[in-house]
């Protein structure tokens, strides 16, 4: 892990959240099979019928099991398997910040039979230095979720402190500048820079800890006590939420989170902080137009499955469903203003 502090994100954090863009989070590397039924189905586009598929499709992950994209996937997997009609198997490929799974999903044979799910980092490679992988690198299929960053520390770490709220935890941070630790996922990735846009709107100055595998490591160390606290999104800190091992003291939302009613913006505590992640689906360039037609008709039916609402709703992650054209147009001008922020954060 990595410490970042206040001084490398304060030139313009705030261009981030203004951005509201793409994310993803995890751990290590896994392999999990979403099953359905087994009967091939068959579909037309542009005039020519496909029997496609006809056997299970791979479906890779850049971060590991646990996070908030592992989930997502999974039960989205799980719908759009009712609708094709075979097994979707979750693939983590994890490393290097996400490059690993979202090169793998580039690169993979453009049979219909690998496909991905794409997240905030993608955005960032290529500024970084770090790959040269861009949006442009695949053929979107759909949005599936949008989730907001929210402020959740150790309960013990909050009691002992007599915070209990998010004016407290911004009083102690300004009383104890440069001490308070919270984590987010890898280097220059949504809940990274969650931290430092936070520390734009409020003045504070926090230690940002970089996990490379991802946020369910930094939830667990802010669990265990190793770090104050995390700035990812609420479903990925539930279970120690519910657990009691932490606390959300306010989520960067426009509206509370069904799941957490009791749990109150930033805006509601006067903090005008909202800060977003998405997540989609994408196929591989050079997929057949009929493979794509029938896959983006999965998609549309998965996002209105019923047991992925309930999935999703009693996770707490927000559905945000745009089509493969939407879709590609929300990543063509994300990939913008994240550039812009990148700039402006000095990443």
């Amino acid at each position: 892990m990595k410490k970042i502090s206040r001084r490398d994100f304060l030139a313009a954090s705030a261009a981030v959240g203004a951005a509201g863009v793409l994310t993803a989070c995890g751990g290590s590397s896994s392999t999990a099979a979403s099953t359905a039924g087994s009967a091939a189905a068959s579909s037309a586009a542009g005039g020519k019928s496909t029997d496609y598929p006809t056997k299970g499709i791979s479906v890779i992950c850049p971060w590991s099991a646990g996070g908030g994209t592992d989930s997502c996937l999974r039960a989205f997997c799980e719908a759009m398997g009712k609708n094709l009609g075979v097994t979707l198997t979750v693939d983590n490929q994890t490393g290097g910040g996400g490059i690993l799974g979202h090169q793998a999903i580039a690169d993979a044979n453009t049979d219909g039979y690998t496909i991905g799910m794409i997240t905030f980092e993608l955005a960032t490679y290529k500024k970084l230095g770090t790959s040269e992988l861009t949006w442009e690198n695949y053929a979107p299929l759909c949005r599936v979720n949008t989730d907001a960053a929210a402020i959740t520390v150790g309960a013990k770490w909050a009691a002992d402190n007599g915070i209990t709220d998010l004016p407290g935890f911004i009083d102690y941070c300004k009383a104890h500048p440069g001490e308070v630790q919270m984590g987010g996922s890898s280097n220059a990735s949504v809940w990274h820079i969650a931290g430092g846009y936070l520390m734009s709107a409020t003045g504070i100055d926090i230690q940002m800890i970089t996990y490379q595998e991802g946020a369910a490591t930094a939830v667990q160390n802010a669990a265990g006590g190793f770090i104050q606290g995390v700035t990812v999104s609420l479903a990925e800190a539930r279970s120690f939420i519910e657990s009691g091992d932490l606390i959300c003291l306010g989520v960067m939302d426009e509206e509370r989170n069904p799941v957490f009613p009791d749990v109150p913006t930033c805006k509601e505590q006067g903090y005008d902080i909202t800060y977003y992640t998405q997540r989609g689906m994408a196929a591989p360039l050079g997929v057949d137009d009929a493979i794509m037609t029938r896959l983006e008709e999965a998609c549309a039916a998965a996002i209105e499955d019923p047991d992925f609402v309930t999935f999703m709703n009693n996770n707490g992650q927000a559905i945000s469903y745009l089509d493969a054209q939407g879709y590609a147009d929300y990543l063509k001008q994300a990939a913008v203003d994240v550039a812009a922020a990148m700039d402006a954060v000095g990443l």
